[in-house]
């Protein structure tokens, strides 16, 4: 009962505000951005600890002005997001472009794929991608895997979030059966997987270099990539200006199987890194990436 009501006031919540137009959302924004930086100071030490790290070149004014810009966007993402409750489709593909969905669109006509992802930018809207793919064509499905929320009320507001476009959520560990039933059904899907988290101890296969540091990276989405024998892809994201994003595809490898091993997770991470370095404030810092050490792993 408690989660119920939960879920039916924050929803009430939210979807009021999801009717503002966008500039009273962002007015609200930069009141949020106020209190959670300077007020609350959410989270400030791990991300000034990840960004120093991660940047240990760069000057100390410089690093504060990619903390603030990324508090900013952090709360855009928030209002933006809030936003999937009430927007059009017209709306949604103006402000998220899939520059060269072609790609994806011939690869859907008869095979299926695996697309990395990563938290930058809003990726809560990238899962708009279904609207450049073939509508008239009932087997094609989009998917996105995710990390259920140990609230469950917040977990099925995210779900709702995020199946707005009609694409499919899957809890992580169902990923492989879901394929597995969209093969049985005569599916051809595009699965979504965002591999910038953290693994647990025992999830740990593969260590690399990124953003000066040794880090931990989930190796699923090569591993099911393998098994499948789908083409892999990255979309590579820019934010153009607020609320405005482009979407770039990637063809990482055409024949996974074929690929050395963890060769295909590798060539993720340079493809993100880059991303991330192009413009460092739109990534998820707040998040605490390198919390497993190397050091401690070998011991």
């Amino acid at each position: 009962m408690f989660t119920k009501i939960t879920y039916y006031l924050t929803f009430a919540w939210m979807y009021l505000h999801a009717m503002l137009p966008f500039r009273l959302l962002y007015i609200l924004s930069d009141i949020l951005y106020l209190l959670v930086y300077y007020v609350v100071g959410y989270r400030v030490k791990v991300v000034r600890k990840n960004l120093k790290n991660s940047f240990p070149d760069k000057a100390h004014k410089e690093l504060r002005q990619i903390e603030r810009n990324f508090y900013h966007h952090l709360c855009d993402y928030f209002v933006e997001t809030m936003k999937l409750l009430h927007i059009s489709d017209k709306q949604m593909q103006e402000r998220f472009v899939f520059t060269n969905p072609e790609i994806i669109r011939e690869r859907m006509k008869d095979k299926s794929a695996i697309l990395y992802l990563g938290h930058y930018g809003n990726w809560e809207w990238i899962t708009s991608i279904t609207l450049v793919l073939d509508k008239n064509d009932p087997d094609i499905v989009a998917a996105q895997v995710y990390r259920p929320l140990k609230s469950k009320a917040f977990d099925d507001i995210f779900l709702k979030l995020r199946k707005r476009f009609k694409s499919v959520g899957i809890p992580k560990n169902h990923t492989l059966r879901a394929i597995i039933n969209f093969r049985n059904e005569g599916k051809r899907s595009i699965i979504g997987m965002i591999s910038d988290q953290t693994p647990s101890w025992a999830n740990i296969h593969y260590w690399t270099k990124f953003l000066n540091q040794d880090t931990p990276v989930f190796t699923g989405a090569e591993r099911i990539a393998k098994q499948t024998g789908f083409a892999v892809y990255y979309l590579d994201v820019q934010k153009t200006g607020r609320g405005k994003y482009t979407g770039t595809f990637e063809l990482l490898s055409e024949t996974p199987k074929s690929e050395p091993e963890n060769a295909i997770t590798e060539m993720y991470i340079r493809k993100f890194e880059n991303t991330i370095l192009r413009n460092p404030a739109y990534w998820l810092w707040s998040h605490n990436r390198w919390k497993h050490k190397k050091s401690d792993f070998v011991k």
